[in-house]
């Protein structure tokens, strides 16, 4: 079951909202959010993530809504979330950080340790259990924090910018992984080869508002005739958001 946004509104301190009455029912299954810098992808995911709360609307997973106390704990067990940033646990190795995160969403400690090797090892970092989390390049660092949204078996999983920082073979296994899982994904990218990697659904966000939701050979057919093959998501995003595209 996906996530829904209805009648959001959030802003940061003082300044102008980042989301403005935003309503926003992402489709079962793998959806690529796409947009400009600004346009409120990553306040848009840190909400269904319920780690920012809007200041007006509500954000739901079925019957599972942020805004009610007594739902929050079922409902972050049945939500998995990248932020863009992954911040490392002082003295954890990769599993221990893994397996932590697991923890607290639920998982006993016995099943989070197990859980955390078999993450870790999908996203090829099984060499590199029992090393310390903060001591990891960038591009390991961005596959620990895949293996946390992987560890507890969410339903969802919302990955912002999970590819920054991989090389072309580790992206092709990382949506390979993605694809094996059976989960509905929402996979915040400025690449739009991401398109090509068999996902399902496009949400296009700019300045807070929605530019396009739909299917990905829908929003494909946007780019003008005789596009290249090889650009036809680059030119579909570009008409869709404009010079906002080159932000």
């Amino acid at each position: 079951m996906p996530i829904e946004l209805r009648s959001v509104m959030y802003g940061y301190q003082r300044r102008r909202p980042v989301l403005d009455g935003l309503t926003l029912a992402f489709a079962p299954g793998r959806t690529v959010f796409l947009g400009p810098n600004g346009a409120g992808k990553s306040t848009t995911l840190a909400l269904a993530a319920s780690a920012l709360f809007p200041r007006e609307g509500t954000v739901r997973h079925g019957e599972r809504t942020t805004a009610r106390r007594a739902d929050l704990r079922s409902y972050r067990r049945r939500v998995g979330w990248l932020p863009q940033r992954v911040e490392t646990l002082s003295g954890l190795t990769a599993r221990e950080q893994v397996a932590y995160v697991g923890w607290q969403k639920g998982m006993n400690r016995r099943d989070a340790w197990d859980a955390a090797r078999t993450a870790l090892t999908r996203v090829e970092l099984g060499d590199h259990l029992d090393r310390k989390a903060n001591r990891l390049s960038g591009g390991q660092l961005r596959r620990v924090g895949v293996a946390q949204s992987l560890v507890h078996q969410a339903d969802v999983l919302l990955l912002d910018e999970p590819t920054a920082g991989m090389d072309p073979r580790q992206r092709r296994v990382f949506h390979d992984v993605l694809a094996s899982l059976g989960r509905h994904v929402i996979l915040s990218t400025h690449d739009v080869a991401d398109l090509e990697e068999s996902y399902d659904h496009v949400v296009v966000l700019d300045a807070g508002q929605v530019r396009y939701q739909g299917s990905v050979a829908g929003f494909l057919a946007l780019a003008p005739e005789g596009t290249a093959p090889g650009r036809l998501g680059e030119a579909a995003y570009h008409r869709t958001v404009g010079d906002s595209a080159w932000v």
